[in-house]
């Protein structure tokens, strides 16, 4: 099942993709339906209808209470960036603000000269989880979506911590669809690409994590409860425009396209604001 949150001339809807169109819910978005307990959609069957093509998407949470980040871990991208592969994750926050709509312009970082980009499968929580078992992190995944951490490569290594390179507001899409956990499974393995402006630049397969997501929710519900809407990027594979000689950057007009098999595709217009 394919969920999606469309904005509405009322504000925002929580949608589930059926019979190919979109069947808007009661709820404000993924994230409220989440909350709620993610109650059958089956009983919302014959409510108002919306068609793909006409489809404004927002943020696909709106509003998560954490949005958790974890680098370098796809071994690819661990070695194209001269590291050894890590014995934890490496965790950041981003922030609420940071998010865009599938297909949302990205806001250039404004005083960055070299802006990355991050394809990258993000965990969507569907249930409160503490301190878990594998088992319990299993279960608490509602399932996945598509983001790209973009990140301002100047500003994240002004210091050792890289939260200033990887909030700037409106420069994180987040969507179009959550691919629900027991259509997918919870350690799905689905080709992820990164193009700009046409060109291929990120091609991987999202089982080359190092920590897989049951182990991410694992592991950062031990050091935070994690609450439904919550939100965890897992990492980009290799083909950044850090990592490449001479180094690639975006600018203003830059088409990034964010895709994974089975979701869908995040098309964002870079734009100087």
């Amino acid at each position: 099942m394919r969920l999606a949150t469309v904005r509405t001339a009322g504000g925002t809807s929580a949608a589930v993709e059926l019979d190919g169109g979109l069947t808007l819910l009661p709820f404000a978005d993924v994230g409220e339906w989440l909350r709620a307990g993610s109650p059958d959609v089956d009983q919302y069957d014959g409510g108002a209808r919306l068609a793909l093509e006409k489809a404004d998407f927002a943020p696909l949470v709106t509003a998560p209470g954490k949005i958790v980040c974890v680098g370098l871990n796809y071994r690819e991208h661990i070695l194209e960036m001269g590291r050894e592969l890590p014995l934890h994750p490496t965790l950041f926050a981003k922030f609420a603000d940071a998010l865009i709509g599938a297909n949302d312009p990205i806001v250039l970082p404004p005083g960055s000269e070299s802006v990355d980009w991050e394809a990258e499968l993000a965990v969507v929580i569907g249930s409160r989880v503490s301190r878990a078992t594998a088992e319990e992190a299993e279960a608490a995944i509602a399932g996945f979506s598509i983001a790209n951490d973009i990140s301002a490569r100047d500003f994240q290594r002004r210091t050792p911590e890289w939260l200033q390179g990887k909030t700037f507001d409106a420069t994180t899409p987040l969507g179009p669809f959550l691919l629900t956990a027991d259509e997918s499974g919870s350690a799905p393995a689905l080709d992820i690409s990164c193009t700009v402006d046409g060109a291929s630049k990120q091609e991987a397969d999202t089982g080359d994590l190092v920590f897989g997501p049951v182990e991410l929710v694992r592991y950062i519900s031990a050091v935070t409860t994690l609450n439904p809407g919550d939100v965890i990027l897992t990492g980009t594979p290799g083909g950044v425009g850090d990592g490449r000689t001479p180094k690639e950057f975006l600018t203003d007009g830059s088409i990034v396209t964010t895709s994974i098999d089975g979701i869908g595709e995040c098309r964002n217009a870079c734009i100087l604001r």
